[in-house]
């Protein structure tokens, strides 16, 4: 390694240096030492080229007028050096018919150049490594005409072919040992930031950071150095991707498989991750990726097996899934044997929605993490495998960066790797794939250095591959790895790609593939022979042959039966005996009341625990926030973990929750929270809870991932308005709902979507209950609309405890949060259990012949309806409240109606428009429950485009118009 030195006062380290240096000058001349202001004094005194006072531009950039000045003829110079000389000189200069002292002159003059060019020289080295990645040799392909820049080259800052044999130094630069010529410091920039590896760091704020890039690329001039024993680790990596690729061509034609062609080097990259982090104490790796080459990566770095695959093709799939999917759509996990011990390497199931996958890999990540109780989660690592198109082009990517480092939601860095085929479907000119010169740009949004690798030199893959984790377990960090490579067929197998991109298939088709290249290069270095790398070919291909005549089993961690249970999670008994005694929840209670003495909280804030303490004393009843916590506490104290996040989700959208208490003071505390659910006792579950960024589709996702591998933790996603779910509608119909359908993988996911008319507005009204409920099918979620704290309460228990594991879509309240009447008693907590039909209490039994009008209903609008009834003094017509919409409780609501023997009219009544809300859902089951000759009704708005009426009095009218004509229409 070489050995760092000080750098002089003229060539200290890079212009942000110099630039501090200036800013100290112009505020202050004596401020910096006097070498410095010397030359600022003749850099000030000296003229701009454009004609222009330098005083009248004292910011602009030092450097640059350093480089100015190195233009400038030698007349120019002198004068500079003239006035650079001492006071007594300068006062000398000044008086008349003075001769000069021309030897001085000269002096000053070769000092002065010597300066500005070894300052052009330095302003050199920032070029390459700020733009040296531009001319790279990083296309397989070489199909688009070479880039030239001219910041690249000595001329542009002055230098000309007699400087090349001048000696500079190289100060601050890891390049050589000592100065050096410019002719071999311009040729090692070039070895070091223009050949198959370049990297981007500058971007970098953290100077440290920098440096540790610099030390590590110009140190070994961005070459990697493998024994022969690696290489060979690589070709054999190459030639099991290629033959795997080429087997499937030949055996399955036509068979759509997005063939990893053209991009075999990132076999070789995940497999290096793997490896070399193993070395590094990496127990498990986590990845997501599209379906280019995802086969190649189940089969060559995952470990599925050969069979499995080839049973997929075949039509022989082994899985017994209510609906299954696509080969190149599935995922898999194994624990992959290395010289370092065990990993275990997972592949993430992914949709065709490319990129949406990446936050459920980093949820998954950070499960994993959490579980082992890890430190940092360096032990995890995150792998997101991009395509070139879509990381340029979809909204989710960036939503995951930036969900690096946030408290709740980060995983220690990340790796990107991006399959960079150069098209993306048909599209391969960078004026319509995206605005940035770089697809990997967007990465730079969260200062994450870029590798950009030619997918030609498997070793320079590999070598990318360790300084991302070299750089990750340092810095706990994200980098990027753009491996620049091609796509052989089109982006189907049966596409005809050359018809929009002819120049490309050219020159694809004369390409003769990364393991022949690599094989010739091992050959002609002495590492191997011709015909021992002709051996790793056949002996894959044999490989390959005998795969289809083994049989097997082929399960993966990946896949659950239904009805398994981590071994972790606890087994329980029927839901009614989950819950706490009375004296317990009153234990847990007093508790979750209870702060510390010296904590001042806000005076709405010690009104709401004032009212806590109360419910907790039985002096008040249990509000929805009391029974909410409550539920918290009661798993909490069990063991069971809470994972919580939102973009409100600590205090609450609507100030009912405040799981984290602000000191006011913040003099006794030092981070200036309380948090009241985390001082249950001392085997307590984890409870987190995470004010999320402004996201809900990267959020959503990664609650989801982490719920599939976190399997003893209730896990909730909460929507600041239920509408604003639509943001993540993707991952709620491709993983939230199919996901146990598609893959066998099953997730106890809770989402919290406040709903309800309110008169708010049509984008804080509905959280799209009807989309749910059409998504509902095979018992894959449940859909609910709890009316009351002791409900939520129960709902919560029987989804932490719940043997069978599914998603939970509750729609929870707003209004609702304060209702006088929206309240529970202890005994119905410790008691009672989740009842998806609530009956009609308030009518007298004695009088049930007298029913001829029943009304069924969902959520918040069974308080007004029992307002009207009130008001209007009607006790002839029961409402009935369905708290579960899926599965319908068709027996229990059936029991009910069947209390009325002269009913004649059942009414469905809700808040949401007609073609909104759960009347279509409702409507043929309701038909197939009441006696022969009942008349179902609905009462609610008429259907409408939008969700509410803007106008609060619209909203009003539509209210009362429902509610009466659920009695009376």
């Amino acid at each position: 390694m070489l050995k760092e030195r000080q750098s002089s006062f003229l060539f200290g380290g890079n212009a942000p240096y110099v630039e501090e240096q200036y800013e100290l000058y112009l505020a202050d001349p004596n401020a910096v030492t006097a070498e410095w202001r010397t030359w600022f004094d003749a850099l000030r005194d000296t003229p701009a080229i454009d004609g222009s006072d330098r005083d009248d531009q004292p910011h602009a950039p030092v450097i640059s007028s350093f480089v100015e000045l190195a233009k400038r003829t030698p007349r120019a110079v002198v004068a500079a050096s003239n006035e650079a000389g001492s006071e007594p000189d300068k006062q000398a200069n000044k008086q008349p018919n003075k001769q000069p002292n021309e030897q001085a002159n000269k002096e000053a003059a070769d000092a002065l150049g010597l300066a500005r060019k070894q300052v052009a020289v330095q302003t050199l080295i920032a070029a390459f490594r700020m733009i040296g990645t531009r001319v790279a040799d990083l296309d397989p392909l070489a199909w688009t005409p070479p880039r030239s820049y001219a910041e690249l080259t000595p001329a542009y800052y002055g230098l000309t072919a007699a400087d090349m044999s001048t000696t500079f130094s190289t100060a601050d630069t890891f390049l050589f040992e000592d100065d050096a010529t410019l002719k071999d410091i311009v040729a090692a920039l070039e070895q070091t930031y223009t050949g198959t590896l370049g990297a981007e760091f500058v971007h970098l704020a953290d100077a440290q950071q920098r440096r540790w890039w610099q030390l590590r690329l110009e140190s070994s001039r961005a070459t990697p150095s493998l024994r022969a024993a690696e290489k060979l680790r690589l070709l054999e990596r190459l030639s099991a991707a290629e033959g795997l690729e080429k087997h499937l061509h030949a055996r399955y034609v036509g068979q759509t498989r997005f063939s990893l062609e053209g991009g075999e080097s990132l076999i070789v990259l995940l497999d290096e991750l793997v490896r070399y982090g193993a070395s590094k104490k990496l127990r498990a790796l986590v990845m997501g990726m599209a379906h280019r080459g995802r086969l190649n990566v189940l089969v060559n770095v995952v470990g599925k097996p050969l069979r499995a695959l080839f049973d997929e093709f075949d039509g022989k799939d082994a899985e017994k899934l209510t609906a299954g999917d696509v080969k190149y759509h599935k995922g898999f996990a194994s624990s992959v044997e290395t010289d370092a011990g065990p990993v275990e390497v997972t592949l993430a199931f992914n949709p065709s929605h490319l990129e949406v996958v990446n936050p459920v890999v980093q949820g998954m990540a950070r499960a994993k993490a959490d579980l082992a109780a890890s430190a940092d989660g360096d032990d995890v690592l995150p792998v997101e495998i991009h395509g070139d198109a879509a990381m340029s082009g979809q909204g989710v990517v960036m939503e995951t960066l930036s969900l690096s480092y946030t408290r709740g939601h980060g995983t220690g860095g990340t790796v990107h790797v991006v399959v960079n085929n150069q098209i993306g479907f048909t599209t391969s000119d960078p004026r319509d794939t995206r605005s940035s010169f770089y697809t990997t740009d967007v990465a730079k949004m969260i200062e994450a250095p870029i590798l950009h690798v030619n997918g030609d030199d498997p070793e320079a893959v590999a070598m990318a591959a360790r300084l991302a984790l070299d750089y990750r377990s340092t810095f706990k960090r994200s980098v990027v790895i753009d491996l620049v490579c091609f796509r052989r067929y089109g982006h189907q197998e049966q596409d005809t790609p050359g018809i929009t991109q002819p120049l490309m298939y050219r020159s694809i088709a004369s390409h003769p593939g990364v393991r022949t290249r690599y094989a010739n290069r091992l050959i002609q270095q002495g590492v191997l022979k011709a015909e021992e790398a002709q051996r790793y070919v056949s002996a894959r291909r044999e490989l390959l042959e005998r795969a289809h005549e083994t049989v097997g089993s082929y399960a993966s961690p990946l896949h659950e039966e239904a009805g398994e249970r981590s071994r972790s999670a606890p087994q329980t008994g029927p839901t009614r005996h989950l819950a706490p005694s009375a004296d317990d929840l009153r234990g847990l209670a007093q508790r979750i009341s209870t702060v510390p003495a010296d904590l001042t909280l806000h005076a709405l804030v010690r009104k709401m625990m004032n009212g806590r303490q109360e419910m907790a004393s039985g002096k008040r009843l249990l509000d929805w926030g009391m029974g909410e916590h409550l539920a918290f506490a009661s798993l909490l104290a069990a063991g069971v973990g809470i994972r919580l996040s939102g973009q409100d989700s600590a205090r609450g959208t609507f100030n009912h929750r405040h799981a984290v208490l602000h000191d006011q003071t913040r003099i006794h505390r030092p981070d200036g929270v309380y948090v009241p659910l985390d001082h249950l006792g001392a085997t307590q579950g984890r409870f987190t809870v995470t004010n999320s960024i402004l996201s809900e589709a990267a959020v959503l996702a990664f609650e989801y991932g982490y719920s599939t591998v976190n399997r003893n933790a209730l896990v909730i996603w909460e929507a600041q308005f239920g509408d604003f779910a639509n943001g993540a509608q993707v991952v709620i119909d491709q993983f939230i709902a199919a996901g146990a359908a598609k893959w066998g993988q099953h997730s106890g996911l809770t989402l919290f979507l406040p709903h309800g008319q309110e008169g708010q507005g049509p984008e804080h009204a509905s959280a799209r209950l009807e989309r749910y409920l059409q998504l509902s099918a095979q018992n894959n979620m449940r859909v609910a609309k709890p009316t009351t704290p002791a409900q939520l309460f129960h709902l919560l228990l029987m989804q932490a405890r719940a043997f069978e594991r599914r998603p939970l879509v509750v729609m929870t309240p707003k209004s609702l949060l304060r209702h006088p009447e929206a309240t529970s008693t202890f005994d119905e907590l410790s008691h009672g259990e989740f009842r998806e039909v609530l009956p009609d209490t308030q009518i007298d039994a004695s009088r049930a012949t007298d029913v001829e009008r029943v009304i069924v209903t969902s959520g918040k609008v069974y308080f007004e309806l029992l307002a009207h009834r009130r008001s209007a003094g009607m006790t002839d017509t029961p409402i009935i409240r369905v708290e579960q919409l899926y599965p319908f409780p068709a027996q229990q609501l059936a029991a009910e109606l069947a209390r009325y023997p002269n009913l004649k009219s059942v009414v469905w009544c809700q808040e949401q428009a007609r073609n909104q809300g759960a009347w279509s859902f409702v409507e043929p089951l309701l038909r197939e429950i009441p006696p022969a000759g009942t008349t179902l009704l609905y009462a609610g708005p008429d259907a409408c485009a939008s969700t509410a009426p803007g106008s609060h009095a619209a909203h009003v009218a539509t209210q009362s118009a429902l509610v009466s004509r659920a009695f009376t229409g």
